[in-house]
């Protein structure tokens, strides 16, 4: 069972839509917040992983794990799949045949061959929120150019009650 990743069980629809409402008030507090890489201060700087931090931060509580320092071409130059490891870890799959939804967070990939490196928070299934190198943490349209590259779906987990 060594590397067998565990995830939680998944809620009912309610309950995740609930959270999904959470995390969109959440991630729209962060808009403005300036593009720092590593950051996670809203107001003050985040990279695309930090506004993800953030809004773990604001609706769920703690940070599940430290991350180690990466530089801006961690996934170029390692290839490893950092990015998408860790929201496996943390986060609930969404099937591959799912829409997108409000609420949910989205991995792209620049390119086929290399692993994820960027993160977004999906407002609609047309619109997300994230934080990208030289401008502050905007909510935009899903583009093609943006859609060609998602290279997966995830929800933040829901805390049982």
């Amino acid at each position: 069972m060594g590397n067998t990743v565990r995830q939680p069980r998944r809620p009912g629809i309610r309950k995740l839509r609930g959270r999904r409402a959470e995390v969109i008030e959440a991630a729209r507090g962060w808009i403005g917040t300036p593009y720092q890489h590593q950051a996670s201060l809203k107001g003050i700087g985040a990279d695309c992983l930090g506004l993800l931090r953030g809004v773990w931060r604001e609706v769920i509580g703690s940070e599940p794990e430290s991350f180690r320092p990466y530089s801006p071409s961690w996934a170029e130059i390692s290839g490893e799949n950092l990015l998408e490891d860790a929201a496996r870890r943390h986060l609930l799959i969404a099937s591959e045949d799912v829409a997108i939804e409000a609420g949910m967070v989205i991995l792209f990939r620049w390119r086929p061959n290399l692993p994820a490196k960027h993160c977004a928070i999906a407002t609609g299934p047309d619109r997300f929120i994230h934080a990208h190198d030289g401008v502050s943490v905007a909510e935009v349209a899903l583009v093609p150019g943006w859609r060609r590259r998602i290279a997966g779906l995830f929800d933040f987990p829901v805390r049982s009650s």
